[in-house]
């Protein structure tokens, strides 16, 4: 039951869901992407490459959260400096995270899955983390219910794998109203010494 959901109920799930956020969150869409070009300019959608199911590597879109100041010698400033308000309220609702709804459509994400991490972690992961790619990656998760940016590297790992093992139509429900509480509540921005979360480097312990 549990293959049948992840293989093919799932997917038509995510296909449904998706268009549906699409077509009805358009106008939503429209005005953040305005408010962007004129708060923190161009391009509006922030792109960047991910690895996602099996590790294959796709485009994940989002709204942009950030500035492109630049020091003297033309390198970019922290993410603190180029993190303003509007960017981190775009973050605080996960409003930024919209277009990934496009990335669901087309098959590269789900709406529950790992969060799609940088394409530099996949040679830092052991074995068990590296089944975090055992599924797609998803625009809420586990991980980001029980923690979010809060959390340590390992734990946020451990949370993913479990999901792995555990995925059922069931917990994906709990974790999409869990996740609306979370929005609201706001928690688990930052990682409490960083506006974002800080990188990973690999297990200390191997």
């Amino acid at each position: 039951m549990q293959d049948m959901y992840q293989n093919y109920i799932k997917r038509a799930l995510d296909i449904v869901c998706s268009l549906a956020g699409i077509i009805i969150l358009s106008p939503i869409l429209l005005i953040i992407a305005l408010l962007v070009r004129v708060k923190l300019g161009s391009p509006v959608i922030f792109t960047q490459r991910r690895p996602g199911l099996n590790g294959e590597i796709f485009t994940l879109k989002k709204f942009r959260t950030m500035t492109d100041e630049k020091d003297a010698s033309g390198q970019l400033l922290s993410d603190d400096i180029r993190l303003t308000k509007f960017g981190k309220t775009l973050r605080a609702t996960s409003l930024d995270e919209l277009p990934e709804l496009w990335n669901i459509l087309v098959g590269d994400m789900s709406v529950v899955g790992p969060r799609p991490l940088l394409e530099h972690y996949l040679p830092l992961y052991n074995t068990r983390q590296a089944k975090r790619h055992d599924v797609r990656p998803g625009l809420t998760g586990y991980a980001q219910v029980n923690g979010r940016n809060s959390l340590d590297w390992p734990e946020r790992f451990e949370l993913d794998v479990q999901y792995v093992e555990n995925i059922s139509f069931w917990l994906d429900i709990k974790i999409i109203f869990q996740t609306v509480y979370k929005v609201f509540a706001k928690e688990g921005i930052d990682s409490g010494t960083s506006v974002t979360m800080e990188p990973f480097k690999g297990n200390k312990d191997e």
